[in-house]
């Protein structure tokens, strides 16, 4: 039980963080480009409960962490927030300014990513000091769930981002056509993920993208 618990709050802060920051940047950029609907509906915003899905911000993150804990697993964390409200056709330029929207999510957990990597960093600096250990283990979880949120969102298929980036790249006629993938894109997600395809697919990107982080803060 104490591991179970010293497990979740070590994870409860970096997976609110990257999970909603996700969400509410996708919100800014589509306002910076026309879009005032995620802003109207209140969700350009750094409060966590405005993003919070009960089942995909709480329940499933929560339930792979605690099996996790419990057994040993190492399993890939994965969870959601509400989506942010985005009307693409009110964008200055839909097709145009929808991979800017798009791409606003990973990018930003990109830069967590960092942000976490410099706090072990840091840590290790330092290591007599009391928090250095806590620190660690926080900030060990930051890059993993914000590399796992930008690559497995950047992966293209609709609705993910990716997919909407896609869209966004493609020649009309393609992009119309793909799109029309959307509504089967998060059973096939599901799909993936319990038959392990999504895992082996990802793990080797994320593996890279952890060499980079250690290579550019030498740990």
């Amino acid at each position: 039980m104490d591991s179970l618990i010293t497990t979740l709050a070590i994870w409860a802060l970096p997976v609110l963080l990257a999970i909603t920051l996700h969400e509410a940047a996708h919100g800014y950029v589509a306002r910076h480009f026309g879009d005032p609907t995620a802003d109207r509906a209140g969700r350009i915003t750094l409060n966590p409960f405005k993003h919070i899905d009960p089942i995909g911000t709480l329940l499933v993150p929560g339930l792979i962490l605690a099996v996790s804990s419990l057994f040993g697993g190492g399993g890939m964390l994965f969870g959601w927030a509400k989506p942010v409200p985005v009307d693409f056709s009110r964008l200055r330029k839909p097709k145009a300014d929808m991979l800017w929207v798009a791409a606003a999510g990973p990018f930003v957990n990109f830069l967590m990513a960092l942000g976490w990597a410099l706090l072990v960093k840091a840590a290790l600096l330092n290591p007599t000091n009391v928090y250095a250990e806590p620190m660690i283990e926080m900030g060990k979880a930051g890059i993993q769930i914000n590399t796992v949120l930008m690559v497995l969102n950047l992966l293209p298929i609709p609705p993910l981002d990716g997919g909407r980036i896609a869209v966004s790249l493609l020649p009309h006629r393609l992009a119309w056509k793909f799109s029309r993938l959307e509504p089967y894109g998060f059973p096939l997600l599901l799909l993936l993920l319990f038959s392990g395809i999504l895992g082996q697919i990802l793990w080797p990107l994320i593996a890279l993208f952890r060499i980079f982080l250690a290579t550019l803060f030498g740990f």
